[in-house]
């Protein structure tokens, strides 16, 4: 296994599978990757609102990448298993005019300083929120050739902003494209399912991934091995990620899925994994702001399973 450092710089914004890759790594290396806010570093500290209007919009999520996995292929599954993510002790959240589930209603320009100590930030008072890192954009190279803003997430994972995707979870992504071609960023220090306003805690991170990749191996979109929340309470969950430009289409693909996974990895009948995801799954709304799409995480606690390996 090798360890690899790969530099925020340059950045790029948009999925291009004629990308050249910056890096080239094996099955089983890791690789610590600088990631920039979503920014591209254009939002400092202290900086006026007035200042964050003029930003460079096409510069938005700055992705750390590409990664060549050699070996992947098209039919392949990529295993990122997340091993930390670390905040750099500031972050900003905004409100963008046009943008965000309640555009109608915030329709002003604003833009919030957090300071991040390591596990809260007590700056927006009298809240005290928990810090729980995560890269808002994990994802490979799409199928489509061409060029196409990172906004919209899909098949090969990408803007998801699935907040259980924080340190020691582990994300699953069907390759798309020739040595898979990985990049990783947008990173939040904390976000709420739905990410309403637009941003969650956007911040600059050191992101540190295991890659492995397991060949000829079926999968229809991005899976997710989610932490314990709380040590010693829970084991995590299994999630299914979907996402659709309908947020009903996406939930049913998300629990037809997940009925799907439980019947192949834990030999159940689909009526029953069909209960069982009645009276056990957790439907949720991980992002609700990248229009057009809508991304949905159908989750079930790893307790009320076997434990199972599945690639």
């Amino acid at each position: 296994m090798a360890q690899h450092v790969l530099s925020a710089e340059p950045t790029h914004s948009r999925w291009n599978a004629d990308q050249p890759p910056r890096l080239a790594i094996e099955s089983g290396d890791v690789v610590h990757f600088e990631c920039q806010d979503s920014s591209g570093s254009q939002v400092r500290p202290g900086m006026t609102v007035q200042e964050f209007i003029a930003i460079d919009r096409s510069k938005i999520h700055a992705l750390t990448g590409p990664v060549a996995v050699q070996g992947a292929m098209p039919g392949d599954v990529l295993q990122v298993d997340v091993l930390e993510v670390r905040h750099k002790g500031w972050g900003w959240s905004s409100v963008i005019e046009g943008l965000g589930f309640l555009k109608q209603r915030f329709r002003e320009p604003f833009l919030f300083h957090w300071d991040l100590a390591d596990a809260v930030t007590h700056s927006l008072v009298p809240a005290a929120v928990p810090l729980r890192p995560f890269c808002g954009i994990m994802g490979v190279a799409p199928a489509e050739r061409g060029e196409f803003r990172t906004r919209a997430p899909g098949v090969f994972g990408g803007n998801m902003d699935v907040r259980e995707l924080c340190s020691r979870a582990t994300l699953y992504l069907p390759v798309q494209q020739p040595d898979a071609l990985f990049s990783c960023g947008d990173a939040h220090a904390a976000q709420g399912d739905g990410e309403v306003c637009i941003n969650g805690i956007e911040c600059p991170a050191d992101v540190s991934l295991r890659f492995r990749l397991h060949k000829a191996q079926s999968l229809r979109g991005p899976l997710v091995e989610s932490p314990p929340v709380r040590q010693n309470e829970d084991r995590g969950s299994w999630v299914v990620v979907e996402s659709a430009t309908d947020a009903l289409e996406a939930a049913r693909s998300a629990t037809d899925r997940m009925i799907d996974l439980l019947a192949e990895r834990w030999s159940m009948e689909p009526v029953h994994a069909y209960l069982l995801c009645s009276v056990a799954m957790k439907l949720q709304l991980s992002q609700v702001v990248n229009e057009p799409m809508i991304t949905v995480a159908a989750a079930i606690p790893k307790s009320v399973l076997p434990p199972q390996v599945l690639f």
